[in-house]
């Protein structure tokens, strides 16, 4: 596969471009991105599906400028979907014949089966999921993916789009009140035809309506994490905020946190999107921030690896430490912070008694725990938790994403930073736990940099933590004093610490 990708997607109402970079087998992350509204579908659900001169004219102009990107990053692939607004147009062909004369790009239509399983494909490998139901609303469809221990079991697609509700309902000249009954209406006899095995308690939100209704979510909510993408949130706790919206004037739109640049669709997009919800029996919906485009990315990416990440790879982490740790060949064959975070994990449960339940995320911080270096050496705490802040974006929880970050920002002997676990106390473990894993990761990070390939034991009895190490510990000595410690106890080194004799110098 191409070192860069770039990724076209044509929908009803949008068509965007996404570059993405691979930095290894596993790894990769987007350096461009670029969006322009093109409405392409606009005036064609009551010209009986015909693509109209003006929407025609600026997916034109969009594509071509689309293309000026893609020569300017020297990307060697590109791959370009259409959606509902082209595969329902009677002359969706003639345009895509006339984009191929005159701008030498090849533009696939796919029908919504498909569209709904390059969704799903996405939130498959880039969310922290086993199992839900994917609905992706667009303008002239919403594309639906059933997916269960990981596998993607079915998809749908249905004919209930933003645009194509609003050309269809909310245009008319008629109270928000007919519109909302006659587009409900429509919404229901729809979702008849979706077969009755599309249930579950969870699902993703794809698309530019589920985003937005997650971002005034978050809004309201105050949510402390601003990233859009695992955001999770009850729909019984928001179900009033969801009918509201639909019965809103245009005007009244503002108060509900949304983005003016969603107002001319969010209430059809929501009001579809309720009503599915409704139909699925969803209890929780997760946010997802990817799609369609990168489910044709990694469509290709792991077309020979059955369209999924192995189970101990995640595509986040690799491309951090591929762009970010100086050490990574190094760190890659040398395991043993690992193993000693592991075994101090362990024998410290007569204390911190977890049952090690953050032993991935500590595991996950361990690895990224030298990323800062290339960058910044004297602040490398600080730069390492901005770039897992920002860069953990995929298969993570955001309380997981917060944890991970938060442990990599420790530094010296203090165990907790107040302002970041202030900041963040909705979602971080409770004040006891966050000391233990500071605890753990800190001192497996000054064992680890200073015990060259140690074996290193643990042993814990009588309030006293008994280090043994084959190797000498003589730099972690000093710092390991230092150390701030959860609760009262003493700790015990016992290394191989041997002077060779010198009678010269006074030594014998």
């Amino acid at each position: 596969m191409a070192k860069r990708t770039a990724i076209i997607d044509i929908g009803s109402n949008s068509a965007r471009l996404v570059i993405f970079e691979r930095s290894s087998h596993y790894g990769f992350h987007l350096i461009c991105e670029q969006k322009s509204k093109v409405r392409i579908g606009e005036g064609a659900y009551e010209k009986e599906g015909y693509l109209q001169p003006a929407g025609i004219e600026r997916a034109f102009l969009a594509l071509q400028s689309f293309i000026y990107t893609i020569h300017k990053y020297q990307v060697r692939k590109t791959i370009c979907v259409a959606t509902s607004a082209l595969r329902d147009a009677p002359n969706g062909n003639l345009f895509v014949k006339w984009i191929k004369k005159e701008l030498g790009l090849h533009i696939k239509v796919i029908n919504g089966k498909e569209e709904a399983k390059l969704g799903a494909i996405a939130a498959n490998n880039l969310l922290p999921l086993n199992d839900a139901i994917t609905i992706d609303i667009g303008g002239g469809s919403s594309d639906i993916a059933l997916i269960e221990n990981g596998r993607i079991i079915d998809t749908h697609s249905l004919d209930l789009g933003t645009v194509r509700l609003k050309e269809l309902f909310f245009d008319k000249e008629c109270s928000v009140k007919e519109s909302n009954m006659h587009a409900k209406a429509f919404i229901h006899q729809e979702l008849e035809k979706l077969p009755a095995k599309f249930r579950h308690s969870v699902a993703v939100g794809i698309g530019g309506t589920a985003r937005a209704l997650s971002k005034g979510v978050m809004k309201r909510s105050k949510h402390p994490l601003d990233k859009l993408h695992a955001f999770t949130y009850e729909v019984k706790a928001w179900r009033n905020y969801f009918d509201a919206i639909p019965r809103s004037s245009a005007k009244g739109l503002k108060k509900f946190n949304l983005k003016k640049s969603r107002y001319d669709t969010i209430r059809e997009g929501t009001l579809i999107f309720s009503e599915i919800l409704s139909r699925l029996g969803t209890q929780k919906v997760v946010s997802s921030a990817v799609g369609v485009r990168e489910g044709v990315f990694l469509e290709q990416m792991l077309r020979n690896e059955g369209l999924a990440f192995p189970k101990d790879i995640n595509p986040s982490v690799t491309s951090i430490l591929d762009r970010f740790h100086p050490l990574i060949k190094l760190e890659q064959k040398n395991r043993g912070k690992l193993k000693i975070a592991s075994r101090l994990y362990k024998v410290m449960q007569k204390e911190i008694k977890d049952d090690r339940r953050y032993k991935n995320e500590l595991t996950w911080a361990l690895k990224l725990s030298y990323i800062g270096e290339i960058l910044n050496v004297y602040n490398s705490h600080e730069t390492a938790f901005y770039i897992a802040i920002q860069e953990l974006n995929y298969g993570f929880t955001h309380e997981e994403i917060v944890l991970v970050s938060s442990l990599l920002r420790i530094h010296g002997r203090e165990l907790l930073y107040q302002p970041l676990v202030e900041e963040y106390s909705v979602i971080l473990p409770e004040k006891k736990t966050l000391l233990w894993l500071s605890f753990i990761y800190t001192l497996t990070v000054f064992l680890h940099e200073t015990s060259h390939s140690a074996q290193i034991d643990f042993g814990y009895k009588d309030k006293t933590l008994t280090i043994t190490s084959d190797q000498p510990l003589y730099l972690a000595k000093e710092k390991i004093r230092k150390l701030e410690k959860p609760v009262p106890f003493a700790i015990i080194i016992k290394d191989r610490n041997k002077i060779p004799k010198n009678k010269a110098l006074g030594i014998s």
